[in-house]
């Protein structure tokens, strides 16, 4: 494969004839003929992937109820453009300025809520040191009850599947139409206008929407 040069400055370091991108043609097993487009800053390091689909897609919704561990390795397409949801459990990652595309499966998907989860869960927990040594006790209380929330949410995640745990489910909402979860008992419909506008579309560098 092979480095093009595109006329854009990083949006990163803004340093113009930096960037280049890296397009390659690839067939996703029933998602069908795509392009993953990587584009990247030699100066600073900025780096974004995206796949887009050869056909035109509606915008539209995938949602996969996860019962067993089959589920687990159900494929998952998220494109920069995607918005994942688990309702259940009130959890929801936006595509932010800086998202990017990936190919992975629910378990993959599941385990970077885990990760930001054990994120905040560390910094919650340096909080109550703090203030244990500072003898703040006044929110005490209520940092302890949100680090039972969240360990209680971990629990859910990491059981997903598993004999005498709660299904949950895993949606994909995408305005631009490049996502979608590979699995017989995945369902597909289209997203409302109002959905549409609520979404967020995450970055949109000038190569991309060229």
């Amino acid at each position: 494969m092979q480095e093009s040069p595109v006329d854009i400055p990083c949006p990163i370091c803004q340093l113009q004839g930096e960037v280049y991108m890296i397009a390659h043609i690839d067939e996703i097993p029933y998602f069908g003929e795509h392009t993953q487009v990587t584009v990247m800053c030699h100066s600073c390091g900025w780096k974004q992937t995206d796949f887009i689909p050869a056909e035109g897609k509606k915008a539209g919704c995938w949602s996969l109820v996860i019962e067993n561990q089959n589920h687990l390795k159900s494929r998952v397409v998220r494109s920069s453009s995607c918005t994942i949801r688990i309702p259940e459990l009130d959890l929801q990652v936006n595509p932010g300025s800086n998202a990017t595309g990936y190919v992975s499966n629910v378990e993959g998907v599941i385990n970077r809520f885990v990760e930001v989860i054990n994120m905040v869960l560390r910094d919650l927990q340096n909080d109550i040191s703090a203030k244990l040594n500072e003898a703040e006790t006044t929110t005490l209380t209520e940092s302890i009850q949100e680090i039972e929330q969240l360990e209680s949410l971990l629990n859910r995640l990491t059981r997903v599947g598993k004999d005498g745990n709660q299904p949950f489910t895993l949606e994909l909402l995408d305005p631009h139409g490049h996502s979608m979860i590979i699995d017989d008992s995945a369902s597909e419909r289209e997203l409302s206008d109002e959905e549409i506008l609520s979404l967020p579309t995450g970055p949109d560098p000038a190569v991309f929407s060229a």
